[in-house]
């Protein structure tokens, strides 16, 4: 079968092609912006894709299109495809159609830690030999690809509440009918598709609704919002998670005060089942380990061998990655896209880093952020770094000393790349640990500034 696939550069799509690829189909595909490392990753795939979204691409005709949702009304492709009479679909659709339908799905929901709980999912029930297939929105630091079909009948993937497509509203999550459900929390996002929290918790109740009651939702326990959902109506069993400072839950985690949350004891109904040291920091990602060996263990995965699984985990690229270090400066990668996320990852630096000085480096990129809707929550957010940049470029639409007002002489607003560089070369020293959160390439200004560094120690 040739499947084309519209919109084939972003993650998602990215990987619904690496699947169906894996599956024996002639994969083709088109997109606006076709560049490293997608187009290098299809490329090497054998995947011819198309610069742009004109209509010709359909000449010959495929025998089933896969439509992103960065495709609307109005594009030569679109219009083209609707006026044929070619099968379509949207990705979410055609992955559950064509691969989900009969695998043990394991989906992992929520507005923070998707990626890296269903990394850290992946990696368990890998460890377990049970060889899941994934679709994953990161590229997990233990396998080379973000997307598998996998030999076993399992299946993990990050399921997202965006909307579907152009022609299907409904978060793409309803699709793909999970067995283990994973519900990490709840807050407010993705101001350009919903209108308020409770128009986001109505489509994770249609998700709750497809969940089998032979399967299990494993819920944050602290969490008021998903408590509202499941208060809603649920048919399915629910085993909940927490830290033991945040809520009573069955599967809960001791962490010694004061630690970076890097070593912590796993308890299941009260009862330790051992400990996990790892490299990762911060008490949101203890919440996604207990989420990740909750799940694996309603796949029947030992807790024991989850948890020695996590001391082999590797993280996730752009999840607090340490891009470099130059002149005696730490530079890390984050893709922070959230007031909460923000917060949560100063906090775990921090406690790793101590005293030492922490710079905090803010795009506003995502749809949300752009819209103004944290701009009143994101200053209190950034409170726990020493020194603050916000690169607010002309076209944001609101005014970001919105953000940097209430934090003083120690945060500064910069509209070019060139300059916020040239601000953060002059403020930075050795001993010095940089965070810079972006869910975007933020102008490769990690790499630039690591070079500056560098030349200016040499």
């Amino acid at each position: 079968m040739h499947v084309h696939i519209l919109g084939i550069c972003g993650t998602f799509m990215g990987g619904i092609a690496a699947i169906a690829r894996a599956a024996g189909h002639r994969v083709t595909g088109s997109d606006r912006n076709v560049y490293p490392p997608m187009s290098t990753q299809l490329a090497a795939l054998g995947i011819e894709v198309t610069q742009g979204f004109e209509a010709a691409q359909l000449s010959p005709a495929p025998d089933v299109v896969v439509v992103g949702n960065v495709m609307g009304r109005g594009m030569p492709v679109v219009e083209a495809l609707l006026n044929s009479n070619i099968p379509y679909a949207s990705g979410p659709e055609w992955l559950a159609r064509e691969v989900l339908h009969d695998k043990h799905v394991l989906a992992v929901a929520g507005t923070h830690g998707k990626t890296t709980t269903s990394s850290l999912l992946a990696h368990i029930l890998e460890c377990a030999g049970l060889a899941p297939g994934f679709l994953i929105g990161g590229v997990p630091g233990n396998f080379p690809v973000s997307a598998r079909l996998g030999n076993g009948r399992h299946f993990v993937i990050e399921a997202d509440e965006y909307d579907t497509a152009f022609f299907d509203k409904r978060a793409k999550f309803v699709h793909y009918r999970p067995r283990t459900l994973v519900l990490n929390n709840l807050e407010f996002d993705h101001a350009d598709i919903y209108p308020d929290i409770a128009a986001i918790q109505r489509q994770f109740h249609h998700l709750l609704r497809i969940v089998p009651g032979s399967g299990q939702i494993i819920s944050h326990a602290g969490d008021a919002q998903l408590a509202q959902v499941l208060a809603m109506g649920c048919w399915t069993p629910v085993a909940d998670f927490a830290r033991q400072s945040q809520a009573p839950a069955q599967w809960s985690a001791q962490v010694p005060a004061d630690s970076d949350f890097s070593c912590f004891t796993v308890l299941h109904d009260g009862q330790p089942q051992g400990q996990v040291q790892w490299q990762q920091l911060g008490g949101h990602n203890v919440d996604n380990a207990l989420a990740a060996i909750a799940a694996a263990h309603h796949a029947g995965v030992p807790v024991a061998q989850a948890l020695a699984a996590l001391g082999s985990f590797a993280g996730v690229r752009r999840r607090m990655e340490l891009s470099g270090v130059a002149a005696g400066v730490h530079v890390y990668d984050d893709f922070a896209h959230h007031p909460t996320a923000i917060a949560t990852t100063l906090e775990g630096l921090r406690r790793r880093i101590g005293a030492a000085r922490l710079i905090a480096v803010l795009e506003p990129r995502s749809n949300t952020m752009r819209m103004g809707v944290h701009s009143q929550t994101l200053a209190p957010s950034l409170a726990g770094a020493d020194q603050v940049f916000v690169y607010a470029p002309p076209d944001l639409g609101w005014d970001a000393s919105v953000i940097t007002v209430p934090l003083g002489a120690r945060a500064a607003l910069a509209t070019d790349i060139p300059a916020l560089l040239q601000a953060l070369l002059a403020a930075v020293r050795a001993g010095d640990h940089v965070l810079i959160m972006s869910n975007g390439g933020f102008g490769g200004l990690h790499s630039k500034l690591l070079a500056a560094l560098a030349e200016r120690h040499d």
